[in-house]
């Protein structure tokens, strides 16, 4: 499958030779919160031909095999039947139930999933990458812009000032812990918002440093940062 011969050892008290990778992630994503998740967003009550785990578990499938869409994810996954039950079910999804659910399914199931591991894990997140630094809780911003259909939507996005073609997508803005290297907070508007506003939505700590490039300037909130010790 591709990965089947790296190993992940996230609690140094258990071993996983020769175990798949997808399948040991799995096993630390706790099936509570999964119930969890389903129950708060009521998530299979409104799309039942596919269940959250089954879900999760193709689209976890599609990230470590570097799947480009859902006919590579169902096919890879369809070619693997048969073997699939180290990952808890027998039988491959439909690509037309996959994209159905995707489009059904809201984001804040996966989100509240994400926030949830987090929350879980974060005391063991390693911090040696720093070590010996002054600061503590230290975060850095940074953002990309992936095209969306750049050859059909020409023009959508704002003009720009070099006299180029419009940019036209969406803009991924993420904040990440400096000493564990993960990801906490993320926010996805459109190419065409700037990059300041992404500030406005951040909840900072006292105390924290964060750092980040002059295309998120806004000399007001930094007053405002200033006076909350951040």
């Amino acid at each position: 499958m591709g990965y089947h011969t790296q190993n992940i050892n996230l609690d140094k008290d258990k071993k996983f030779p020769g175990h798949p990778v997808l399948s040991q992630i799995l096993d630390v994503i706790p099936n509570a919160l999964i119930q969890s998740t389903n129950r708060k967003h009521q998530s299979n009550r409104y799309y039942k031909r596919l269940p959250l785990r089954i879900h999760l578990v193709s689209l976890l499938y599609g990230v470590f095999s570097y799947c480009n869409g859902f006919r590579e994810i169902c096919e890879g996954m369809r070619a693997c039947e048969g073997k699939l039950a180290h990952l808890g079910f027998d039988k491959a999804p439909a690509r037309s139930t996959l994209s159905d659910a995707n489009t059904h399914r809201k984001y804040l199931v996966f989100e509240t999933i994400y926030y949830g591991l987090l929350k879980k894990y974060h005391s063991f997140m390693s911090d040696s990458r720093l070590k010996g630094l002054s600061i503590r809780n230290l975060k850095i911003i940074d953002s990309t812009t992936i095209s969306l259909f750049s050859e059909i939507l020409q023009g959508v996005g704002r003009n720009r000032l070099d006299g180029s073609r419009k940019k036209g997508g969406i803009k991924v803005h993420t904040l990440m812990d400096a000493f564990s290297g993960v990801t906490e907070f993320v926010r996805i508007p459109p190419a065409k918002e700037h990059n300041r506003k992404f500030l406005y939505h951040l909840k900072l700590k006292e105390g924290s440093w964060i750092v980040f490039d002059k295309a998120y300037n806004t000399y007001h909130h930094f007053a405002k940062w200033t006076t909350q010790k951040v």
